[in-house]
């Protein structure tokens, strides 16, 4: 019993920062002003601003999570022959939990001071070799700006996540690929690739809700409209006249959990699957 009650923080944070959120959208969502029942607020899911609000976070966190796990698991590949307790490895998983978490205010304004339309590498580059970033305009500011920040908190996620997976293949099953024959290629083809793809896809899973659900590096950065799904949230919220509907910014939050429950399903069964091999 008195074990029990290390779990009460854990309980209260997942009630004040998950459950209450949930239960607020889903009656902010589904319910008036006046408390009756309503579907006419998930009309709202249907207007063209919000299925392209839904579509630019879906194929930005589509393409960031399938670069962000396409360079982390080559990341990952690197350090595999590498001693887990050596130098660089150290330093790369370290840098790699930090990196993670890494993003915000703080993240947007690292891009901002490094590449934006007054930057130091923005500068460098023009005065020293007369190369203009923001020739077709200041991109940084929109969507296209996002895909850099996301990437620099992707990569490093996919490398805490696939690393343990790729640690877990047994050199038995390398040596018993040479002894009957087979190449490295084989291996790879054969052996590897096949035991690693639900653990590949469960990351790729993870880094797609990751990215779904970003706020604030898009909030600090992103200067002009609501182009993602959060910051239209953020709009509802500051004006409730958008598209003059009332709670749309509960429907468009149902809307999200929605999603991002479904890939974190998805992700539960890949990642069952994943740790029958890992075992």
């Amino acid at each position: 019993m008195l074990a029990a009650l290390g779990l009460v923080p854990f309980a209260a944070y997942l009630l004040v920062f998950l459950v209450l959120p949930t239960i607020l959208a889903v009656g902010t969502g589904l319910f008036t002003g006046d408390g009756a029942f309503t579907w006419s607020n998930l009309s709202a899911l249907a207007d063209p601003t919000v299925v392209a609000t839904f579509w630019n976070s879906a194929w930005i966190s589509l393409l960031t999570a399938a670069v962000g796990a396409l360079l982390g698991a080559l990341v990952c590949y690197a350090l595999l022959g590498m001693n887990p307790s050596g130098g660089v490895r150290t330093v790369v998983d370290a840098a790699s939990g930090v990196l993670a978490q890494t993003g915000g205010v703080m993240l947007a304004f690292m891009f901002i001071a490094s590449i934006g339309l007054k930057g130091v590498l923005t500068m460098f580059l023009k005065d020293a070799f007369g190369i203009d970033l923001f020739a077709n305009g200041p991109w940084i500011y929109d969507l296209p700006g996002l895909i850099l920040p996301y990437l620099y908190f992707q990569i490093p996620l996919m490398v805490i996540t696939f690393m343990p997976a790729l640690s877990a293949l047994k050199p038995q099953w390398s040596e018993a690929n040479l002894t009957l024959g087979g190449t490295r290629g084989s291996f790879w083809l054969r052996i590897g690739i096949p035991v690693l793809a639900p653990s590949f896809l469960a990351s790729f899973l993870l880094l797609f809700a990751n990215a779904f659900s970003s706020y604030a590096t898009a909030a600090a950065l992103v200067s002009q409209g609501a182009p993602i799904v959060t910051l239209q949230i953020r709009t509802a919220l500051t004006s409730e006249t958008v598209l003059g509907r009332e709670n749309l910014a509960g429907a468009l939050a149902l809307g999200m959990i929605v999603v991002v429950g479904i890939v974190m399903w998805l992700y539960s069964l890949v990642q069952r699957r994943a740790a029958r091999w890992q075992a």
